[in-house]
């Protein structure tokens, strides 16, 4: 058994590992936060039995899943991971979103599951962005500082030849893993200010991208339908909502074609610094 340790958010999780299948899934998706402790705030048992064999996640205890394919077990430990976190880490206000650094702030890409974000996050990193994370936006409200969440990017499909795979990406039944190792430039792994955030709309007959300056309130009622842990915040995550679309710069953009759309994208940053 192999016990794979983990520093995220300041707080650290165990996952005990079975065997060498299970092993090598959890690393790859979250090799980049590995750190020793032995302080630990969650505590998981990983790997497969049964016949057929299946995948299990256990936790506290308690079996909390089984499955017989490698894309579900990944998709549900990052679930319950995320789900835990936001408990541990109450204090701050998770948005579900990618989160990318450019020059010294970092900007936001906020859609639905399936939205379109992980594919341009990937595209952007070869544009000059830099990695903090692809699927949570866990938000200092204080601060307005933005904590990395540095779990492999998940893509569902290959993206366009322009923005090619590694070769040592990770394909599963349900995702494509990039890990740490392949990310341009790396990984940030520290607080990052937080300046802007695009609400992504993928429009396949559009003839090119655009983007428009949000109002206060549309902004904030889209960040509110992206909020995952609202009613942990003062006035149900409404204060938080408003605080945010307050201060950010707050743009919608139509997506089409991921060259022209990193363009644009790279174009309205530096035109609101």
């Amino acid at each position: 058994m192999q016990v794979i340790q983990l520093r995220v958010l300041e707080r650290r999780i165990h996952i005990h590992c079975q065997e060498p299948l299970s092993e090598a899934l959890v690393t790859a998706a979250y090799g980049a936060m590995q750190q020793r402790s032995d302080v630990m705030d969650l505590d998981y048992n990983v790997g497969r039995d049964g016949v057929p064999p299946a995948f299990f996640i256990r936790r506290a205890g308690r079996r909390l899943a089984a499955t017989p394919d490698d894309g579900t077990f990944l998709a549900l430990l990052d679930e319950d991971i995320a789900i835990e976190l936001q408990k541990l880490r109450a204090d701050l206000y998770f948005i579900h979103a990618a989160v990318l650094k450019r020059s010294d702030t970092a900007v936001m890409l906020v859609t639905h599951s399936g939205g379109g974000k992980s594919t341009l996050s990937w595209a952007l990193l070869h544009h000059g962005f830099r990695f903090l994370s692809d699927e949570l936006g866990p938000v200092d409200l204080e601060k307005l500082e933005v904590h990395p969440f540095p779990r492999a990017l998940a893509l569902k499909t290959a993206p366009p030849m322009a923005y090619p795979l590694p070769p040592k990406t990770v394909r599963t039944s349900r995702t494509l893993h990039v890990t740490a190792a392949d990310i341009p430039d790396g990984i940030i792994q520290s607080p990052v200010p937080l300046s802007a955030a695009f609400f992504l709309t993928w429009r396949p007959d559009a003839p090119a991208p655009s983007v428009r300056r949000l109002s206060t309130g549309e902004a904030a009622a889209r960040f509110y339908a992206n909020a995952l842990n609202p009613l942990a915040h003062a006035g149900e995550g409404l204060d938080g909502v408003i605080r945010l679309a307050t201060r950010l710069r707050c743009f919608e953009l139509i997506t089409a074609g991921l060259a022209p759309t990193c363009a644009l994208l790279a174009t309205t940053i530096e035109r609101s610094l």
